[in-house]
C-alpha cells in the first residue's frame, strides 16, 4: 500500500502546475506559482514541534454524502450507529441522505447531526419534473445542500454557471451550501488543477450574495470512490491556493472565515493525517460515511488538530 501511495504521489504531484523551464531550474526548496505565501513543497515538511492549528477561523466541519445508497432498513441501522457514537463536541457534523429518506433520518437522528440534501433546484419549485426545491428541503428540516459535486458536473452535465445560480438561490432562502470543486485526472496531468478549481470558484463568486453560509469542498475527481487519496501535502497545496484565491478575489475576511474541506476516498485510516494539515478544515466523506463507527472516527479526527508532534 505504501509503494502504491508513493507512486501515486509522484505521478499526481506534477499535475498541480504546467511545466515551466524557469521554475523547473529554480533549485530553492520551495517556490511560488502565483503568490509568495503559497509554497508547493518539493521536499517533505519538517515535523512540527507545536500544536497544529487551522488556517481558517471556522469550526471543523465533516459531512457525510450517502449518495444513491441505502434502504429503509439499512438507513435505520446507520442512524442507530450514529446516535450511539461519541462525537467530539467542537465539530459541525452533517449527513446527506437520499431525498427519499430525508424525513426518516430527520425524525430519528440525534439533533447533534444536521441534515443536508444532495442537490436542489435553481429556483422556486413548480413545473420541473423530478426536481426538488429549496423550499421543500427546508420544510423537511434540511440545513444544508451539496452543490457542484463532480457526479452532478460530469455525469449529469451541470455547468459552472448553473451551479453558481443554484448556490445563490439556496443561500437566499436560508440553506447553507457545501460548494464542491475539483479537477479530473487528465486536468491534473495537464497541469490545470489550479485553473479548473479557480474557474469553478469564480462561478460561485460571481453568483452568491454572501459567503457567510458556504463551505468549500475540494474533491479531486480522480480520488472520489477510487481508493486513491491525495497525500496530505497534495491536499494542503490546493487548499492553501483556494484560500489565497478567496483572499485576492473576494476578501481577506472571507478567506479566513470560509471552511475548506477535503473529499476523495477519506476514511478512518487516513483522516487523522489529512486533518493535521493547516488548511484542511474538515471532510466531505462518501463511502465511509455509510459506516457509522468509521464516520465517527473521521469526525473525531479533529483531535489531530490539537495534538503536538
Amino acid at each position: 500500500m505504501a509503494a502504491t501511495s508513493t507512486s501515486l504521489a509522484s505521478q499526481l504531484y506534477i499535475g498541480l502546475r504546467r511545466p515551466c523551464p524557469k521554475l523547473d531550474s529554480f533549485n530553492s526548496p520551495s517556490f511560488s506559482a502565483f503568490d509568495p505565501n503559497i509554497r508547493l513543497s518539493l521536499s517533505p515538511p519538517k515535523p512540527s514541534r507545536s500544536v497544529v492549528a487551522m488556517a481558517g477561523s471556522g469550526k471543523f466541519f465533516v459531512g457525510g454524502n450517502w449518495k444513491c445508497n441505502g434502504t429503509k432498513d439499512s438507513i435505520s441501522k446507520l442512524v442507530a450507529d450514529l446516535n450511539s457514537a461519541k462525537l467530539e463536541p467542537d465539530v459541525d457534523v452533517v449527513v446527506a441522505p437520499p431525498f427519499l429518506y430525508i424525513d426518516q433520518v430527520k425524525s430519528s437522528l440525534t439533533d447533534r447531526i444536521e441534515i443536508s440534501a444532495q442537490n436542489s433546484w435553481v429556483g422556486k419549485g413548480g413545473a420541473f419534473t423530478g426536481e426538488i426545491s429549496v423550499e421543500q428541503l427546508k420544510d423537511l428540516g434540511c440545513k444544508w445542500v451539496v452543490l457542484g459535486h463532480s457526479e452532478r458536473r460530469h455525469i449529469i452535465g451541470e455547468k459552472d454557471e448553473f451551479i453558481g445560480k443554484k448556490a445563490a438561490y439556496a443561500l437566499s432562502q436560508g440553506l447553507g451550501v457545501i460548494a464542491c470543486i475539483g479537477e479530473l485526472l487528465e486536468e491534473r496531468e495537464a497541469g490545470k488543477t489550479f485553473d479548473v478549481c479557480f474557474q469553478q470558484l469564480k462561478a460561485y463568486a460571481d453568483a452568491v450574495p454572501s459567503w457567510d453560509n458556504i463551505v468549500i469542498a475540494y474533491e479531486p475527481v480522480w480520488a472520489i470512490g477510487t481508493g486513491k487519496v491525495a497525500t496530505p501535502q497534495q491536499a494542503q497545496e490546493v487548499h492553501v491556493a483556494i484560500r489565497d484565491w478567496l483572499k485576492k478575489n473576494v476578501s481577506e475576511e472571507v478567506a479566513s472565515k470560509t471552511r475548506i474541506i477535503y473529499g476523495g476516498s477519506v476514511n478512518g485510516g487516513n483522516s487523522g493525517e489529512l486533518a493535521k494539515q493547516e488548511d484542511i478544515d474538515g471532510f466531505l466523506v462518501g463511502g465511509a460515511s455509510l459506516k457509522g463507527p468509521e464516520f465517527a472516527t473521521i469526525v473525531n479526527s479533529v483531535t489531530s488538530k490539537k495534538v503536538a508532534a
